[in-house]
This record gives C-alpha cells, structure tokens and sequence, in this order.
C-alpha cells in the first residue's frame, strides 16, 4: 500500500513531517512519502524520506520563467511527482505533457482526476498510478471509501480497462487507518492524504495510525 502525504502549502514544519515519513516507512510494509512544496524539495530529500513534487509542468529548458521543470525536481532530490491535482488542475494535453516531462527526468507519475471518466482518460497517457480524488470531499475528513466507494472501484475498473499496468490510488478525506483498509478493500493500491497528517500536531502517530492495520 502506498501511503503519499501532500504537504500542500499548510504552515507545518516539512521538515519535521519528512522525518516522521522516513521512521513510520522503516518500520511498515506499507510504503510512505512526503510531497512538500518545490521551495522545500532538497531539505525534505536530505532527510531520507520518499520525497514527491506535487506538480511539474510541461516544459523543457528554456525560457519558462515561473514554472516547473522535471529535471530541477528530479535534481532537487525528488524520485516522483503528482500531475493535475485538483488545486492545480491542466488541460488533458499539458497532463500528457507533464508525463512526458516527468518520465523524460526520471519521475514516477500519479496522474490526478476527479472521477471515473476522467481516470479512463489519464490512465490512457501512460503514468505509472492515477489517483481518484472527488474535490467536494478533500479536507473534510469524510473519506471518499465511505461517502461513495463506488467511485473507486468504478476507476480502478475505468483505468483497468485502459491499462492494466496503471495503478490506482485513492484520495479524499483520508484519515485514519481503517480509511486506508476501506480503500485498500476497493481495489485501490494506495492513497493521498494531507490534512490528516500535515495539520496533526504529532505527524509521526497520525502515520503510524494511518499504517497499524495494514
């Protein structure tokens, strides 16, 4: 079970949150990682922790003042990014773009999208994960397994029929342990979560909460 925490731009320390990512990952069969924000990418790398961009853009070198370039990513310690989350959504061609960028730097991919339809359509661009994620849901601590499962198991079959070598990751909502089993029971192979972890005072016991029952 993979088990990807976005840092998004909430006032927490990243680095403190990448610790407490790389000792819960030791210390589990699930796999952890942390997406801080681009300005914190090499000190959250330096901690050891699994360390994720949460967007690059569709660029190469050259004159892009303001965005995102893979390769910096990739250099700056990162080993993958998210693409059109939710909060910074793309045109269905600079996600593909994105992809691009990002396998051309070395980064695995989770492609996000909003429902089922949409995760036929990343799933068709090649990342290596797409992930579910309804926007009414995020950060309400009202997990998407339980508001409606079957918007996940109608993408994990969505992206199946596409490619059976995409994963499914779900997101939303995600809090506690038993949302990741619920999550894990319908079909999905890994989860995003934030808030839960991002906002908890001790980020080490919301991860180990998050990783006891698997």
């Amino acid at each position: 079970m993979f088990v990807l925490v976005n840092l998004k731009t909430y006032p927490c320390d990243p680095v403190a949150v990448a610790e407490a990512v790389r000792d819960v990952n030791e210390s589990t069969d699930a796999r952890v990682a942390v997406a801080p924000q681009a300005a914190h990418l090499e000190r959250v790398a330096e901690t050891g922790a699994e360390t994720w961009a949460q967007h690059v853009d569709p660029i190469d070198y050259g004159s892009n003042t303001g965005h995102t370039l893979a390769e910096s990513v990739a250099e700056a310690g990162a080993v993958g990014t998210l693409i059109n989350h939710s909060e910074q959504r793309l045109k269905l061609a600079d996600v593909d773009g994105a992809v691009e960028a990002a396998e051309r730097a070395g980064l695995e991919t989770v492609v996000c999208a909003n429902n089922p339809a949409q995760i036929g359509a990343a799933a068709a661009l090649g990342p290596d994960a797409v992930a579910v994620e309804p926007p009414e849901l995020i950060g309400t601590g009202t997990p998407v397994s339980q508001a409606d499962p079957d918007i996940v198991e109608d993408a994990v079959e969505a992206a199946q029929a596409v490619d059976a070598d995409v994963s499914v990751l779900c997101g939303a909502g995600i809090s506690t342990g038993d949302d990741v089993v619920a999550a894990g029971d319908l079909g999905s192979e890994g989860v995003l979560l934030a808030s839960g972890v991002a906002k908890a005072d001790d980020p080490t016991a919301a991860l180990e909460d998050l990783v006891a029952p698997l």
